[in-house]
């Protein structure tokens, strides 16, 4: 029998940042190879915290952020999805592989349970188009895919979409075009040019940063204000147990850039007290990190849900 995940104990993260309120939607979970996500770091060592199944699986949350606008007279702005899982539309083989389970959690139910429908969602912003990211972006209704998002603009960077039509061997079998076809030719399709290394706001205190290591033009979204930050960190930190430098995944298609891309980020987010946001850990939705001279580590776990 699997050994539970050990959970990290969380206090509250902001609920509220600038004009817009802040939710953590899970949308599912399922499973991924322990040593693919852990790279070089011995099993013996990440499986104390995420210990694996019999197919040396290990337990994965599909988490995206919602961020819901309040204008200045109450009513609701704009309603903003950081991802959208890895949707419900695949085949049983496919489904086993992965794990895939949406008894616990579906997309539609947690909205739903915070008053928003699909067709409520205005904006989808894309860290990058990985089916594991983009799945749920359309749903199969007999043999027609259906959008489940039918009012919303999907912000992507270029590199990224351009990369998904003509993905390298590594990842070529995480692009699948029926996350993303809908959008291609269509009005609604943002794309984005950020500099690498800067930091581009695209919405009202919504900023985004370009990061190649997990694949190039892949996208971090920090929402920020005054007193509070919050960075949706994808798969550049996918998980609780990958804060220490070295902890960078298989499936990375550059590491070495992973691991410099994570290092300043990490600086960042100690310096600006700024919470890092998982979209796949188990053990916490967020944490702070802190530095002891030697690595970083996590300071304070959060809830957003």
């Amino acid at each position: 029998m699997t050994q539970a995940t050990l959970v990290l104990p969380a206090i509250e993260g902001p609920r509220k940042i600038g004009c817009y309120e802040v939710h953590s939607i899970e949308t599912g979970s399922f499973a991924l190879d322990g040593g693919a996500m852990f790279g070089i770091v011995p099993k013996p060592i990440w499986e104390k915290t995420n210990p694996a199944d019999e197919l040396n699986r290990i337990d994965m949350r599909l988490r995206t952020l919602l961020l819901v606008e309040r204008l200045a007279d109450g009513k609701r702005g704009r309603v903003i999805l950081v991802d959208n899982g890895i949707g419900a539309k695949w085949a049983e083989k496919f489904a086993k592989m992965y794990k895939i389970d949406h008894e616990r959690w579906s997309l539609e139910r947690e909205l739903s349970a915070r008053g928003v429908a699909l067709a409520d969602v205005t904006d989808l912003i894309a860290t990058h188009l990985h089916f594991d990211h983009m799945g749920g972006t359309t749903r199969r209704e007999g043999n027609e895919l259906i959008p489940n998002f039918p009012n919303a603009r999907l912000w992507v960077q270029n590199q990224n979409w351009n990369l998904a039509y003509h993905p390298n061997e590594k990842d070529r079998a995480s692009y699948l075009a029926e996350n993303f076809d809908f959008y291609k030719g269509n009005s609604k399709l943002n794309l984005l040019d950020t500099a690498y290394g800067t930091r581009e706001e695209i919405l009202p205190g919504i900023h985004v940063r370009v990061s190649n290591g997990h694949t190039p033009g892949m996208q971090m979204v920090e929402v920020s204000d005054a007193s509070h930050a919050v960075i949706y960190c994808a798969d550049g930190v996918p998980t609780a147990s990958h804060v220490k430098t070295a902890y960078i995944m298989g499936y990375d298609c550059f590491p070495l850039t992973m691991m410099e891309e994570k290092k300043k980020l990490l600086r960042e987010a100690e310096e600006r007290g700024m919470i890092l946001f998982f979209e796949h850990c188990p053990r916490a939705e967020g944490v702070s990190v802190s530095h002891d001279g030697r690595d970083f580590s996590i300071k304070q776990a959060y809830r957003f849900s």
